[in-house]
């Protein structure tokens, strides 16, 4: 059961929004090779402004992933690509639904 979970929140350096998505682009295939990560979303909340939302079946499922390659790489260039650190918020899980078209 999921019960874990991870909002990012990235603020892109001017200029650099669309290395950002061709990061979380990228993102994507290492979220699909992890297989501690059951779900997980890249997302823009404006033309600046992404995030990344992804889920957990417990505590070290998700330490796992916030020690694993995606951190990594986003530590990595955050510093050339973001204009601020990512924000980080660990949540938990109260409910979920996924029903699949």
């Amino acid at each position: 059961m999921i019960s874990k979970a991870f909002f990012v929140r990235l603020e892109a350096k001017p200029g650099k929004e669309q290395a950002v998505a061709n990061f979380l682009d990228a993102g994507l295939e290492m979220a699909g090779q992890e297989t501690t990560t059951p779900i997980w979303f890249a997302l823009r909340l404006s033309p600046t402004t992404f995030g990344i939302f992804d889920v957990f079946a417990n505590e070290a499922d998700r330490q796992a992933h916030l020690n694993g390659p995606i951190a990594a790489a986003l530590m990595a260039h955050a510093e050339e690509l973001l204009a601020r650190p990512p924000s980080i918020e660990s949540i938990d899980v109260l409910g979920m639904k996924n029903q699949l078209a």
